[in-house]
């Protein structure tokens, strides 16, 4: 291998592949996707044999790998040459025949619905009848069976205990949305954050407000419970970023670390780093616990701010004043103080009264 080689790490299909690209002078496909050759692609490749180019002159004008031009042309060239009409043809039926592009048939199908409407779910369903040596069947193939049913008018999504329109793919804990550059991973955070012995680590998330209208930059300080939050347009990175720096500027002697999710919105981590002259987690993709304080707060935050609110019609100070009543009430967690009480170090004093005390 020469110095051009790259080692570059894709996923690909839920799985890792590591691929040699070899580059001559032209960066390879943006996309870390393989995608088929079109028929267009294919008469391409014709005319530039024509032309006496090799494969990798050919890749290199294709921005395709050199090894799917030489496997093209292995594969589907005919004894009189290569033919882009064949060998398109003959690469779609090479398809078709692929085990998992078979369809089953309606006595096969009709066993699976058989056991959806006797409240099966699909996982079961695709099990049992594995283990009766039935049917060899992938619980996703009866999902999109279900919902391709629904589409026909047919009720078998009714016999399913979570009757969802669209399934949230969990993906067994991995990040689908790509991961953010230079992110540092909570496994790496100091063990003192955990202990919650010190006042300036900080969890911080969005609120979306209904219809994607809207949202709130949350931050939560993981001691005393002392919440921040401020209203943007969106969940733009530039403009969470710059609601962060504002909102934590003020307690800059008091921030340490701070921790957020995988959101897109975060993508300008360093920046805050830099500005706030802290350190910056990131909690694992879809473990919501690893800040479940800010994953509370929010939901504390949703009884001012339900979740059918279009935020873009809410106005900081309606913020300001939620904000004032969780940070003044008393929590069983802090003794019953208050996240004000403990963050600044206040002597406890009696809660005025009335009522409105705690928002005033």
């Amino acid at each position: 291998v020469d110095s051009s080689t790259k080692c570059i790490k894709a996923e690909t299909g839920g799985s890792r592949v590591n691929r040699m690209l070899f580059l001559t002078g032209q960066s390879e496909r943006s996309t870390m996707n393989y995608t088929h050759l079109t028929r267009e692609e294919r008469y391409q490749i014709q005319a530039l044999c024509r032309r006496g180019l090799s494969c990798a002159d050919i890749a290199r004008d294709l921005q395709r790998h050199r090894s799917s031009i030489s496997r093209e042309l292995k594969r589907n060239a005919a004894p009189q040459g290569y033919k882009p009409a064949q060998a398109h043809d003959k690469a779609r039926a090479r398809q078709c025949q692929r085990r998992n592009a078979r369809e089953f048939c309606e006595d096969q199908w009709k066993h699976v619905s058989d056991y959806l409407r006797r409240s099966l779910s699909p996982e079961q369903a695709a099990g049992r009848l594995l283990l009766e040596k039935a049917l060899h069947i992938s619980t996703e193939s009866i999902y999109q069976y279900v919902y391709e049913d629904k589409r026909l008018g047919g009720d078998l999504l009714s016999h399913l205990r979570c009757q969802k329109a669209r399934r949230k793919r969990y993906a067994s804990g991995r990040e689908r949305r790509g991961a953010l550059k230079n992110r540092t991973c909570i496994e790496k955070r100091p063990v003192i954050v955990d202990q919650r012995i010190r006042i300036g680590d900080w969890e911080g998330d969005t609120v979306i407000g209904k219809a994607h209208q809207g949202a709130l930059v949350t931050l939560v300080e993981r001691k005393s419970r002392y919440t921040l939050a401020r209203r943007v347009p969106g969940k733009h990175a530039s403009g969470v970023s710059e609601a962060i720096i504002d909102l934590l500027r003020p307690h800059k002697a008091s921030c340490h670390t701070l921790t957020f999710d995988n959101g897109k919105e975060f993508a300008e981590h360093e920046f805050i780093a830099q500005c706030l002259r802290a350190d910056v987690y990131f909690a694992h993709p879809y473990r919501s616990w690893e800040r479940g304080l800010n994953e509370n707060t929010n939901g504390l935050l949703r009884q001012y701010f339900p979740k059918d609110t279009n935020l873009l019609l809410v106005s900081q100070d309606e913020v300001n004043d939620a904000l004032y009543k969780l940070n003044h009430r008393p929590r069983k967690c802090l003794g019953y103080r208050t996240p004000h009480e403990v963050f600044y170090g206040l002597e406890l004093q009696p809660l005025k009264l009335p009522s409105d005390a705690l928002c005033t």
